[in-house]
């Protein structure tokens, strides 16, 4: 160390850790703590030094509010506490604020309809993640909620298209359709048919009235041609 460190860690004890006998009979702390660490300690004792709020403009302000000094939309503020006792009283009133509502809008919810999409073996150990890109769309317009994803055991050359009426009595024609890209973007008739496959990278609905997908070529070769395509949905 050299004599700067030494003589750092010496200015340190030294403003932090003097003898403070006003704390001798505080559960055996007879020295001040370094005063920011104090805040930090999940405890909810009172800390050893509180901060100084003399002269402090909120605390003047109200204080001399009539209307804001018992207001119950002020969180209470509590000078001799850390900020994790702090933290996990506004955690508390959070929650309790949130609890109603997520009663109400949990009964609200009910299953609309009920769709398979893929089965798997009981046997595997861990179950696969076959359901990716779920994407959700809702148009204005019509009313329809549009949900766009793949599955990746089916086919990753396809993109599924799941569309509902927002309002759950009524229903649409093509509830679900599958859109299999393959080789379609071939660019003449003469490729073969398995020359130019392509799987879906993305999708995400552009519009109303399109998608956009982000495709690649599915064969494994160095310099994978990637195709930036707009579909319309009709």
């Amino acid at each position: 160390m050299t004599q700067k460190d030494i003589t750092f860690v010496a200015d340190f004890l030294t403003e932090h850790f003097n003898e403070a006998p006003e704390l001798y009979n505080r559960k055996g702390k007879y020295f001040n703590v370094e005063r920011v660490g104090q805040y930090l300690k999940d405890e909810d004792d009172d800390l050893v030094s509180p901060p100084n709020t003399e002269g402090n403009q909120w605390f003047n302000f109200l204080k001399n509010s009539t209307h804001l000094k018992d207001s119950p939309l002020l969180f209470p503020y509590y000078p001799e506490k850390s900020l994790h006792f702090v933290k996990r009283q506004m955690e508390g009133v959070i929650d309790q604020c949130l609890q109603k509502p997520a009663d109400v809008i949990g009964k609200s919810v009910h299953q609309a309809v009920c769709m398979p999409l893929y089965k798997i073996s009981q046997s595997e150990d861990s179950t696969p993640q076959l359901f990716k890109l779920p994407f959700l769309w809702n148009d204005k317009t019509s009313n329809i909620h549009y949900v766009l994803f793949t599955i990746l055991e089916n086919s990753i050359s396809k993109i599924h298209i799941l569309r509902r009426h927002t309002d759950t009595s009524r229903s649409v024609s093509n509830g679900i359709v599958a859109v299999e890209f393959g080789n379609i973007l071939n660019n003449s008739i003469n490729e073969s048919s398995d020359s130019r496959c392509y799987s879906c990278l993305d999708a995400h609905f552009y519009d109303d009235e399109t998608v956009t997908v982000v495709l690649k070529e599915s064969v494994e070769q160095e310099g994978k041609e990637r195709v930036l395509a707009q579909l319309p949905l009709s």
